[in-house]
């Protein structure tokens, strides 16, 4: 079975809300972060976005819920987060609450994107 099947299988699962915007921000994801690989972590319900098989080559996680949907940063303490999108208290990753397509177009959302990835080139470099 393909990625694309697995991962389409397991939102399945989830209310309509938490699959589109799951699907909106996966396409976010991949067209944002150049030849990205996307990984589902099973045992942790979860889809993987990294550059390897190392946990520092992880860039963000989704991770749906019956609540809602959440995108998980690596290293998220070390994001420039002016506007406040990140919540947590891990000593080191941070995630922010998806709660509509509008939110995963904005500005907001995609610089931090952006910071993860220069956080992450900075930190293989």
């Amino acid at each position: 079975m393909t990625t694309e099947r697995v991962i389409e299988d397991f939102l399945s699962q989830y209310n309509e809300q938490v699959i589109g915007n799951a699907q909106y921000l996966r396409k976010l994801l991949l067209t944002n972060l150049p030849n990205i690989t996307e990984q589902f972590d099973a045992p942790a319900r979860m889809i993987a976005y990294c550059y390897g098989q190392k946990y520092t080559e992880l860039i963000c996680v989704i991770i749906p819920s019956k609540k809602g949907l959440k995108l998980g940063f690596n290293n998220g303490v070390e994001l420039p987060d002016p506007t406040k999108l990140l919540k947590g208290s891990g000593k080191i990753s941070r995630y922010v609450e998806i709660l509509s397509e509008q939110q995963i177009n904005s500005a907001e959302l995609k610089n931090l994107l952006q910071s993860a990835l220069v956080n992450y080139k900075q930190r293989i470099s």
